[in-house]
């Protein structure tokens, strides 16, 4: 992804709160349900597997590899990747690429994630190749 592309910032939540704060940290955290022992993304309160409220924050180690992707490039005034990325824990997550060819890409490549700044100067999480 070229620097110039500027990502807007998310929306902040009580459900979210605590995942947006270790993006500040350069940290990927993710929800995981005590009661099925799975990790769910996008954070929420209830687990969307076991309907289980007892949830809590693990961090993630922010490797995985790359699921699905496309590039962007018509009616964009900078190209820029985006993917599901399968995580080593088990989940998916939709993110951007960055720091790479966007010809390379490929189904199955490995990624690890890094930190960028949004247009209103929060951080957030990406991809890159490992």
């Amino acid at each position: 992804m070229n620097k110039e592309h500027r990502l807007p910032s998310p929306i902040a939540n009580p459900e979210n709160k605590a995942f947006l704060e270790a993006a500040q940290n350069d940290q990927l955290v993710l929800k995981h349900c005590n009661a099925c022992n799975q990790a769910h993304y996008y954070p929420r309160t209830i687990c969307p597997h076991c309907g289980s409220n007892d949830t809590s924050w693990i961090k993630s180690e922010g490797l995985g590899e790359i699921y699905s992707y496309t590039v962007m490039r018509r009616g964009v005034e900078v190209p820029f990747a985006m993917a599901y990325v399968r995580l080593n824990e088990g989940i998916s997550i939709l993110t951007h690429l960055t720091n790479c060819d966007f010809d390379a890409i490929r189904v199955g490549q490995k990624v690890k994630v890094v930190f960028q700044e949004t247009q209103d100067g929060q951080k957030t999480h990406l991809f890159e190749p490992v």
